[in-house]
């Protein structure tokens, strides 16, 4: 049996349910690097024990910054990264080139001082390229040993279901909140599965500004505003795996306390009255 707010990716890859997101953790000065390892180590301490990273993050910075503060790594930390996007003059492109997605994995590895990547993730579906180009070269890299697992980032169910063909998804990453649930048929799908479902922007920006039913819920639970939304995502699926990122040691505190959290049923149903639903689609 998992132990209680544990998930487990790919059958055989228990993570706390509640991860951090590592984006926006830096290191352009001393301080502001010193506060960020602090934080990735705060983050381990508190028993996160899923990292979220990506090569295009600070070009590559962002991983090195996290193997700086953890490396050698914890038994149970799983550092998960992504390639597949990158950023020219600062706009996201995708590009899922499979020798591009091999040099990155290669990279990632020697950024993170590891011989092998528990979940490695294609950052977006690049569509100039074959999508079975791009999850074979995925599929390759775990044939020889550098990647256990691999997820994908903002895809829909069809696009799913046709890389589940070529080799086994053990995550998906899309976004999805309290508020923005365009991804409820992918993580409808994700939960017949058993598929780890990763939101990023767990926590809307209108989440956050005060005055409606989840200042209410918030007050009656003593909690913040944020643990409420982390909460009903928690208690939304029994795959839902939320990435907060923050560049705080009180909020990243504040995050992992939510996983601690318990909602009503009524405030459960009064809080999944607020999806758009315009923009959900089953």
């Amino acid at each position: 049996m998992p132990a209680p707010n544990t998930l487990t990716i790919g059958g055989d890859l228990p993570v706390h349910r509640l991860g951090f997101g590592a984006m926006r953790l830096h290191g352009d000065t001393p301080q502001r690097r010193a506060e960020s390892v602090a934080i990735a180590r705060r983050a381990v301490e508190l028993g996160i024990t899923l990292i979220d990273t990506a090569d295009a993050y600070d070009l590559g910075g962002n991983e090195e910054l996290l193997a700086e503060a953890l490396h050698p790594y914890w038994e149970g930390v799983v550092v998960a990264t992504k390639a597949g996007q990158c950023r020219p003059g600062g706009a996201w492109v995708p590009l899922g080139r499979p020798e591009y997605l091999r040099q990155q994995c290669e990279l990632s590895l020697r950024r993170l001082r590891l011989e092998r990547i528990e979940l490695f993730q294609l950052h977006r579906i690049d569509p100039t390229v074959p999508l079975p180009d791009q999850i074979g070269a995925l599929k390759r890299l775990q044939e020889e040993g550098k990647v256990r697992h691999v997820g994908l980032s903002e895809v829909s169910v069809e696009q799913l279901a046709e890389a589940s063909r070529i080799t086994a998804i053990a995550s998906v990453q899309n976004r999805y909140n309290l508020t923005d649930r365009r991804s409820e048929p992918v993580l409808d799908h994700c939960e017949r599965r058993g598929i780890a479902f990763l939101p990023w922007l767990p926590i809307a920006p209108t989440t956050r500004s005060g005055g409606d039913l989840v200042d209410t819920v918030a007050a009656g639970l003593g909690a913040t505003r944020a643990q409420v939304a982390l909460a009903w995502l928690l208690r939304r699926s029994p795959v839902m795996l939320p990435i907060p990122g923050t560049s705080s040691r009180e909020h990243l505190e504040q995050n992992r306390a939510a996983a601690d959290l318990e909602l009503s049923d009524s405030d459960f149903s009064a809080l999944d009255s607020l999806a758009d639903r315009g923009a959900v689609k089953r």
